[in-house]
């Protein structure tokens, strides 16, 4: 015990953040997200002079009626606006659809050459009408791009008289907030830009737009005539949400809009859309106002590409410092070194980002700092801490740790019986075990540590594969999953386990080599079915083990792995994705009649050719195609030499025999004679 509260123990816990924050998870990618909202709530507030937002509102509803209104509506609103000496107007408003009222052609006058930007929607399910707009690229920015599978825009009508259509959609991050926009998408390698560029490229009179890239990802997107526009990897801008716009009702005077560039937005209840942003709700054109601001100011937030990696590599030797400091420095100063980080850290984001416009996370550095100088104070305190070892009970040599807790705190499962469940069974044992024991002839203590030896690193690959240890039969071992605990994996756990009790013994074998001993050699079948599991035995003794068909053919298999010149045989019931399994035969073991479908699997690389060839063959050798079946089996071995080759020369060799049988049908099942 004294080794866990070792103050280099630590290290352990630091290890563990790093590898999980290696892979950036959900959780990190939260904090990181919500540390950059709280940033910005300390940006001053900036009231736009170049945007004004005309909101359709409930007086408007109160004035023209119910919504959607008559197009001829919209059409002398735009006219109100134009007379007002507006800007641009921006309508973020889908027409994909026909007017049922019929005020298209007014709307389609009061678009046409007069500064009126519409909307177009990236969709899952239409491709429609969609109004796309080229871009010159540099580099490969497609790839990087967000891609949308379809695209729904204006009526052709709309879509050929307004002087630009953008697309309204955002890009909410993991959490659902807007923080981000796209400022170009694709569909099918066409490319749509946002309605908040294409109104600056309506303004500019550019016909398309300039997408630089490089192997990171899109660098910048540029409107010819205006100033380069940075983006992320994916031609993002990240919105500065200080932005404040005037805001008017339709049924309102338009003075206030001479010059400006105007945005059309819903807000009546029950027909405006309510986003997330990191300032809380926000309407669904806000967005759009936002970044239309934040191109014209020019003052995009940054997140440089490598930022994600420094915070982390930075994390790591802070909280190294940190350990060293909790084990040998005094309290007071450990205590003040936490604390100085923290407030430290915390400002040194605030403070690039004011001056800079820089996002940095300090999340990740305080949660990793955090943790592990907790963890190695706590060490220190509890240094002389000793636990006293339980003394494990007859159960803890053959059953899985979570069975011998739930026993302790529930005596009542130590009664005789038990219930029928769907387990997974796995038996091991010895191949050619009597030359082995011949080595223990004058040494029969040799023999028992040598078994020892072997069944210690198999039962506890067992136990840490959540598996019950059943019995150990000589040099034969048994286990079990899903008893008496729930394990939802119990048939890719079993394999596992088969898998690292090989490696185990690879390993166990280059040690007996050494010593001059003869290796061990093993065969595991596994089979998953109906059982009967519990206590069984009588009142004075009793076990906890298993009963049922499936165990005996799980057993079976076991037996039959030499017969097939393999080591792991695996029963149709064990299947599952999670593994290459390859099937094999079928075959009746002996005792049963009723065929079963054998396998086993490849823990090898192979290629999908190898797996058609012989399930090619196994189709000829069923249908008694004999020469074919020869042959398929020598272009596999050619091709793929050590892939199977004492199983097929098993399967070559029946072959030979049914030739010279001169059997010509059969029904593809072989009757195992023996067990």
């Amino acid at each position: 015990m004294k080794y866990l509260t070792h103050w280099a123990v630590a290290f352990l816990t630091l290890t563990g953040l790093m590898l999980w924050g290696f892979s950036d998870p959900f959780v990190k990618q939260t904090a990181r997200l919500k540390t950059f909202d709280l940033i910005q709530k300390y940006d001053a507030p900036t009231v736009s002079n170049d945007v004004v937002i005309v909101e359709l509102d409930e007086k408007s509803i109160e004035q023209y009626g119910q919504w959607p209104w008559k197009r001829t509506v919209i059409a002398d609103i735009i006219w109100q606006l134009r007379e007002a000496g507006a800007g641009l107007i921006i309508l973020p408003i889908l027409f994909s659809e026909q007017d049922r009222l019929g005020g298209d052609m007014d709307l389609a006058e009061a678009l046409v050459q007069n500064g009126v930007v519409i909307a177009q929607v990236g969709t899952t399910q239409t491709n429609r009408n969609a109004v796309p707009r080229g871009v010159a690229k540099i580099g490969d920015p497609l790839s990087w791009l967000f891609e949308w599978p379809g695209m729904l825009g204006p009526i052709e009508l709309f879509g050929l008289n307004a002087d630009g259509v953008g697309v309204i959609n955002t890009a909410p991050e993991i959490d659902g907030v807007v923080r981000r926009v796209p400022l170009i998408v694709t569909v099918d390698s066409e490319t749509y830009p946002a309605i908040a560029i294409e109104t600056i490229r309506v303004a500019t009179g550019a016909p398309s737009y300039q997408v630089k890239a490089g192997p990171g990802g899109v660098q910048a997107v540029r409107v010819p005539g205006y100033p380069v526009i940075n983006t992320d990897a994916n031609g993002q801008i990240w919105l500065r949400w200080n932005k404040q716009f005037e805001t008017i009702s339709v049924t309102d005077s338009f003075e206030s809009v001479q010059g400006k560039t105007v945005i059309l937005g819903i807000t009546a209840e029950g027909i405006g859309s309510i986003i997330a942003t990191p300032n809380g709700e926000a309407y669904s054109h806000t967005p759009i106002a936002v970044s239309l601001q934040t191109i014209i100011n020019g003052d995009s937030i940054v997140r440089t590409d490598y930022a994600t990696f420094v915070e982390y590599v930075t994390a790591g030797i802070l909280a190294v410092l940190l350990i060293v400091m909790a084990a040998f420095a005094p309290y007071w100063l450990t205590g003040a070194a936490i604390v100085l980080l923290w407030a430290g850290s915390s400002y040194a984001s605030y403070f690039v980002f004011t001056r800079h416009l820089q996002l940095w996370d300090v999340s990740w550095i305080l949660l990793v700092t955090t943790i592990v100088s907790f963890h190695a104070v706590f060490n220190r305190f509890v240094k002389e801490f000793q636990l006293k070892q339980q003394i494990k009970k007859q159960f803890e040599h053959y059953l899985a740790p979570a069975m011998v807790k739930k026993l302790q705190k529930n005596p009542e499962l130590l009664k005789l019986g038990g219930d029928t469940r769907e387990l997974t069974i796995l038996f091991s044992d010895i191949r050619g075990f009597t030359p082995i024991s011949e080595q223990y002839k004058t040494d029969p203590q040799g023999l028992t540590k040598l078994i020892n030896r072997y069944m210690t690193p198999m039962t506890d690959i067992v136990m840490k594969n959540d598996g019950t240890v059943d019995k150990y039969i000589g040099d034969a071992l048994m286990a079990f999953w899903n008893a008496p605990l729930d394990v939802p994996q119990q048939k890719q756990l079993a394999i596992k386990t088969a898998n690292e009790m090989f490696v185990a013994l690879a390993k166990l074998n280059k040690e007996l080599e050494n010593e001059g001993l003869l290796p061990i050699k093993i065969g595991i079948g596994i089979n998953t079915g109906s059982v009967v599991v519990g206590n069984m035995g009588s009142n004075q003794r009793f076990d906890y083990s298993v009963l049922g068909d499936a165990v005996n053919l799980a057993a079976r298999l076991e037996g039959q792995s030499k017969e097939y010149g393999l080591t792991l045989l695996v029963g149709e019931t064990s299947v599952s994705d999670a593994y290459k399994f390859i099937e094999l035969d079928m075959i009746a073991v002996k005792g049963k009649t009723e065929p079963v479908t054998i396998y086993t699997v490849l823990f090898e690389s192979v290629d999908s050719e190898f797996f058609n060839k012989h399930n090619d063959f196994l189709k000829f050798y069923r249908n008694a195609q004999w020469i074919n079946a020869r042959q398929q089996i020598e272009q596999i071995t050619t091709r793929y030499p050590q892939i199977l080759d004492k199983y097929y020369n098993v399967m070559l060799q029946r072959i030979i025999n049914m030739e010279q049988q001169k059997i010509k049908t059969w029904n593809g099942v072989y009757v195992a004679t023996t067990k």
